[in-house]
């Protein structure tokens, strides 16, 4: 098929210059010179194409091959369709662009195009209509004394939601005079451990059973996230890393001459490596606690997006007095809600609400009052299957793009979460990381996230976060990591 100029000046301003030369059917041929059209920028985001009957006219070929030419680049994303807007060019970010620079000095990478980096929901996906819905629901009836100094404990209304909703969804045995609201992970942690050795955990408190316990060092996973590690610094708490295989966390480990009085866990979907905790470990870190006088501290960051198999329940269901329960909407709703949840034992809760303080001065009384009107309207619930649904086909994409283009290389851990672990070649991470910043993408390798004093194998990994980037622009991205990644 020879070269055509297609005269669009009367849909888009100016003529179009479609190269339709190269191997393949006609449709092969049009697709490709469509996608090559917006890659370089010849057609600009938000362009109106002309409707398929024209351009096959111009083209003189079939109507049906533009037809499919068009659907097969909406599927992708380089184009969109709605009904009534006709087919045009998708709001997709530019293509990442080398700056100059000056002669003899170093080459830099461009800023970011793709985020792939884990830990954000699809801020897109936030449920506007269903928040606003439930908000005006409880500031209607919502009463007086609501609107007065919050309660540092949280509003009764959401702890009430909450513990019939983490009994039933998450196996949390919950009683709301058990719950403190608090505005998240970070903040749950610094109310239990405190700056300077202040916290419920540290401090001289003489109801806690830990007191007996100062000193002692908790125990972390091998790979988490080096922010929480530093909380616990930071509060003069040394971290001691457990290793991590197959089956989860190596717990046999508490017992192997670790003087630990607690032990912070990712169970439900390890994180970043992404398996979840072995039945038989989950048990044995109750024993261990119940023999030492412990505590687990139960991260249940995602424990709502299993992909392959209903959720995995919480530890805390097996001993409610030896593990402290925190979660947060930040990964099912958006970090910007202030929101999280400690579920306490019982001898811990007048410590914890003493470290808070007389007042509640985090979380929004008006947003607590709003997420329990969402969740008791089953709204919370139908919004968790709907982003369930959304990232499973998105990790769906994601495995069959590298089956396609990198089939030497597979995700890690179960079908689960927000993001997944590539594991890579040896002594190749860096590099990749470094080729991905020059597609254009923001990612992380493995390292980023590995104890300081870990002893484990340290294998070569990517840690691909696969929600973030808006669904117009996926396909692109997963393009760009493709070929930011070491051949086979």
């Amino acid at each position: 098929m020879p070269e055509s100029w297609v005269n669009l000046a009367e849909r888009i301003g100016s003529d179009l210059h479609l190269e339709l030369s190269g191997a393949g059917g006609r449709r092969a041929v049009l697709i490709r010179a469509l996608r090559d059209a917006v890659r370089e920028g010849r057609l600009a985001p938000g362009t109106r194409l002309p409707p398929y009957r024209s351009l096959a006219a111009d083209l003189g070929i079939a109507r049906n091959t533009v037809a499919d030419a068009y659907a097969e680049l909406v599927a992708e994303g380089w184009l969109t369709a709605r009904q009534g807007s006709g087919t045009q060019v998708a709001d997709r970010a530019a293509p990442p662009q080398r700056a100059r620079v000056p002669k003899g000095a170093p080459a830099r990478p461009a800023a970011p195009t793709y985020n792939l980096r884990q830990g954000q929901p699809d801020a897109a996906s936030f449920p506007r209509a269903a928040w606003l819905a439930a908000a005006r629901r409880a500031l209607n009836s919502a009463p007086n004394e609501a609107f007065g100094p919050g309660d540092p404990q949280g509003r009764v209304e959401l702890r009430r939601a909450l513990a019939e909703y983490l009994g039933r969804a998450r196996g949390v045995r919950a009683d709301p005079e058990r719950i403190v609201v608090c505005s998240g992970f970070a903040h749950a942690l610094r109310l239990l451990f405190g700056a300077g050795g202040g916290g419920v955990l540290r401090g001289p408190s003489p109801s806690s059973r830990l007191r007996s316990s100062r000193g002692y060092p908790i125990a972390v996973e091998s790979y988490g996230l080096g922010f929480h590690r530093s909380i616990l610094e930071t509060a003069g708490v040394r971290t001691v890393p457990l290793g991590l295989d197959e089956r989860g966390a190596r717990t046999e480990e508490l017992t192997e001459g670790q003087r630990v009085r607690g032990v912070l866990l990712t169970p439900a979907h390890q994180f970043p490596t992404g398996g979840p905790l072995h039945p038989t470990r989950r048990t044995a870190v109750i024993d261990w606690a119940r023999t030492r006088g412990g505590l687990v501290l139960e991260d249940d960051y995602d424990g709502e997006f299993r992909y392959d198999r209903e959720p995995v329940g919480a530890v805390q269901g097996l001993d409610s007095e030896r593990v402290i329960y925190m979660g947060s909407v930040s990964k099912s709703l958006s970090p910007g809600v202030r929101l999280g949840w400690l579920v306490l034992p019982e001898h811990l809760i007048d410590d914890v609400l003493a470290a808070k303080g007389e007042r509640e001065a985090w979380a929004s009384v008006i947003d607590q009052l709003t997420l329990a009107d969402l969740i008791e309207s089953g709204r919370y619930d139908r919004h968790i299957r709907r982003m369930r649904q959304r990232y499973r086909r998105r990790r769906d994409q994601l495995v069959d793009a590298l089956a396609e283009h990198a089939p030497h290389i597979s995700p890690t851990g179960v079908a689960a979460g927000l993001h997944t672990v590539l594991r890579l070649p040896p002594g190749t991470e860096q590099s990749t990381v470094k080729a991905a910043a020059w597609q254009g993408l923001a990612l992380d390798g493995l390292a980023e996230f590995r104890h300081p004093e870990a002893t484990m194998p340290a294998p070569d990994g990517l840690v691909v976060g696969y929600s973030t980037p808006p669904e117009h622009a996926y396909g692109a991205a997963l393009e760009a990591l493709c070929r930011a990644l070491p051949p086979d």
